[in-house]
């Protein structure tokens, strides 16, 4: 898939913004904007009724009780962008045209606007048609939202058994925080080794150990075939016949793109998201994209991914309002993501083509640090634990691989 034609600044400076997405994205692009210069209408849109919050603390310390609800709120104490939030109400149409656009919103209020900015992010992924959906029966979950989460937190009871399907960030997060809580944990996983599709099968296999260690049973390979109960679950069932017993089960098998919305807009979408340039411009001419729903072109990889991490969501929103307010663009940094489990921080950053060689540069009683190796470079690196390497050698892999010299 080759890039979208690389789009120039636009013909003029748009009067009224609309930002579709009242998230971590959506806000850095409403400050980048103002910041920016823009002194005009600028509306936020929020399926939520939420002011912005803080999504990573979700499965993690809120869940602990480290973190309460207060403490996730992103605005800024006395911040204000002079903005027109409207939480609550999802928008459900994008009409486009040469003359503006229209953002309809779930109660037929329709946004008139030169450009309108999506950051809708994602929603939860299901098991599927044939299995049951969070909330038909008592005792199963996803953990995308803050209402989720108060959903699932009276649940974890000590001596409870929690089994989670799906041994990614989200699902090993929560059973870490589960655990620290006195829950019975298990982990189902389909893959061969956790965590493979960000940081490769052998990297997986060595921060599996994480749970091992800490009495978490995790279990590789397992197909689910269903979910087990009458009105409240018992179990989940494998593919092979078995029956894993469970009194609260959590879905977190990864999440797909908020874009629905998006049908006969003329925006360019996919499985993947909306399809954009480097500066997050779409299809459509006045429309950009930033965060868990967007798909953007990396020239360093050359193609497009999704990038799902809460600095991507954070760091793009200036180079998405530079392009708007046609200002000098802006670089985003490599990709970086972290994860804490069990007390230890996992944490990446680079850019992986997938047949990069795994090198354990060196590994010790805090951890280990390794790199991934291609065509005699460095292109990204991971820590388990503290490792002031990576902290070195990310700062390097912000403008681009690393070339090894002997």
């Amino acid at each position: 898939m080759t890039e979208p034609a690389p789009r120039t600044a636009e013909p003029r400076r748009p009067a009224r913004i609309v930002v579709v997405g009242a998230g971590l994205a959506g806000l850095s692009t409403a400050r980048a904007l103002r910041s920016g210069g823009h002194d005009g209408p600028l509306t936020v849109v929020g399926a939520e009724p939420h002011r912005p919050y803080d999504r990573t603390p979700l499965s993690k310390e809120l869940l602990t009780g480290a973190l309460t609800e207060a403490d996730l709120l992103l605005e800024r104490p006395h911040e204000d962008l002079d903005v027109d939030w409207r939480l609550g109400r999802p928008a459900v149409r994008l009409e486009t045209g040469p003359d503006g656009h229209r953002v309809v919103l779930a109660d037929g209020t329709a946004l008139s606007a030169d450009a309108v900015v999506l950051a809708t992010g994602a929603r939860a992924r299901s098991l599927g048609a044939e299995l049951p959906e969070p909330g038909r029966r008592t005792g199963v979950h996803t953990l995308r939202t803050l209402d989720d989460a108060r959903a699932l937190l009276p649940e974890l009871e000590p001596g409870r058994r929690l089994v989670v399907i799906g041994a990614g960030f989200v699902g090993s997060e929560i059973a870490s925080s589960a655990h620290s809580r006195g829950v019975d944990v298990t982990v189902l996983e389909a893959a061969p080794a956790p965590l493979s599709v960000p940081l490769g099968a052998e990297a997986g296999e060595l921060v599996a150990g994480l749970h091992a260690a800490h009495g978490v049973t995790l279990r590789v390979g397992a197909a689910v075939a269903g979910i087990v109960g009458e009105d409240r679950v018992t179990g989940v069932a494998l593919a092979d016949g078995e029956v894993v017993p469970a009194d609260v089960v959590v879905i977190g098998i990864g999440a797909r793109p908020d874009v629905d919305w998006l049908a006969g807009s003329g925006v360019r979408t996919g499985p993947d998201g909306v399809r954009c340039d480097a500066t997050g411009a779409t299809t459509v001419p006045g429309v950009y994209a930033l965060g868990d729903c967007a798909c953007w072109f990396d020239p360093a990889l050359g193609r497009h991914h999704r990038v799902e991490h809460w600095t991507d969501a954070k760091d793009r929103g200036p180079v998405v309002a530079a392009a708007l307010l046609g200002a000098a663009p802006v670089a985003p940094r490599a990709p970086y993501f972290w994860s804490d489990q069990y007390g230890t921080k996992i944490q990446f950053a680079g850019r992986r083509h997938g047949d990069e060689t795994l090198v354990v540069e060196h590994r010790d009683d805090d951890g280990l640090f390794a790199t991934y190796r291609r065509d005699g470079a460095v292109t990204a690196a991971l820590a388990v634990g503290r490792q002031p390497e990576f902290a070195r050698l990310r700062k390097r892999l912000a403008a681009g691989p690393v070339v090894l010299t002997a």
